[in-house]
């Protein structure tokens, strides 16, 4: 009996070996793979869930050496989704290192400047992500998440850069972008502010535009934003260039007087008040500033050496015309 309780137990022992044997000492390639594979891990994979799409790829010989391999390195809370380029045939922790490794992602990044309008975003977009420039123009505005009070995408592509993986559609981009403005938005009090300097949201990112376009620096957008309160405040038109330029869809920083007769409701040499949206992408600092004017008297502001980006300001209009003439000067239309 003591002979067969003995060799029971032996066999029993053997059993569980067997049976724990894969999370004792789980099934694992050597060496670092070969035949390149793409593969997806989705947003909120564990790190089991990721050795078993990894197993499924033929990545990793199996899950568990995948899981044993982030527990032993405790870098689960590091692992990202995305699409990665990694190896059949590879060893769990090999497999890992590239899975935290930033260039093994299968990525485009696209970087969206500020003052960008719709169309010069769609360029870029097109251009640096692959997505043809037709998808991007016919996307349908409803889907890509707007605000209620938004007219279009102008004005709500936010400046940023944006990473892009292989199977993201034009919507996918665009709702990624106006999901972006939505949480500058939110940042910067926009509609509660807005209602402070007397707009609606769609008019403050109408204002916060006509800044971001004309340039400057960014200790000029604050008294931007204050020589178009005080215009608007004595119902004067704004005359701004570049929403004549936004009327003609150019882009020059030599403006002409015939520019200035453009028959548009864009036009703010002709008509009074705001244009009826923005005239380009905002980032949050032309926002904050539209929200936020400074303190002054200012009426007019000229840009006089562009390329240094000085602008000059001024509530006489002797200096205004003076510093029209410097522009000139330095744009050699004298």
């Amino acid at each position: 009996m003591s002979a067969g309780l003995v060799a029971g137990v032996l066999v029993i022992g053997a059993g569980a070996v067997a049976l724990l044997k894969p999370y004792l000492s789980p099934d694992d390639f050597e060496g670092t793979g070969s035949a390149a594979v793409t593969v997806r891990i989705a947003p909120g994979s564990s790190a089991a869930a990721i050795g078993s799409t990894l197993e499924e790829a033929g990545v990793v010989a199996s899950a568990e050496s995948f899981v044993r391999a982030t527990e032993d390195r405790a870098v689960s809370d590091r692992l990202r989704p995305g699409h990665y380029r990694l190896r059949k045939g590879m060893a769990a922790t090999a497999a890992l290192d590239l899975l935290l490794a930033p260039a093994s992602r299968v990525v485009k990044r696209v970087t969206v400047p500020e003052g960008l309008r719709v169309s010069e975003v769609f360029a870029r977009v097109a251009k640096q992500a692959g997505i043809p420039l037709k998808e991007l123009q016919s996307v349908d505005k409803e889907l890509v998440g707007l605000p209620e009070y938004a007219r279009g995408l102008e004005g709500f592509l936010f400046p940023a850069t944006y990473e892009i993986e292989p199977g993201d559609t034009a919507v996918d981009v665009l709702a990624a972008m106006v999901e972006r403005f939505t949480q500058a938005a939110r940042h910067v009090g926009l509609e509660e502010k807005a209602k402070q300097v007397k707009l609606d949201p769609l008019e403050a990112v109408t204002v916060a535009s006509l800044i971001q376009a004309e340039g400057g620096t960014d200790e000029d957008y604050p008294k931007i934003s204050r020589v178009i309160y005080n215009r608007l405040a004595k119902d004067a038109p704004l005359e701004i260039d570049s929403t004549v330029l936004y009327a003609q869809n150019r882009r020059t920083l030599k403006v002409t007087e015939s520019d200035t007769k453009v028959s548009s409701p864009y036009n703010t040499y002709r008509r009074k008040g705001l244009p009826p949206g923005p005239i380009a992408n905002p980032g949050e600092k032309a926002l904050i500033a539209a929200l936020n004017p400074a303190k002054g008297d200012w009426y007019w502001f000229v840009t006089t050496d562009p390329a240094h980006r000085i602008t000059k300001f001024t509530d006489k209009e002797s200096e205004f015309v003076r510093y029209r003439e410097e522009l000139n000067k330095n744009l050699g239309t004298n």
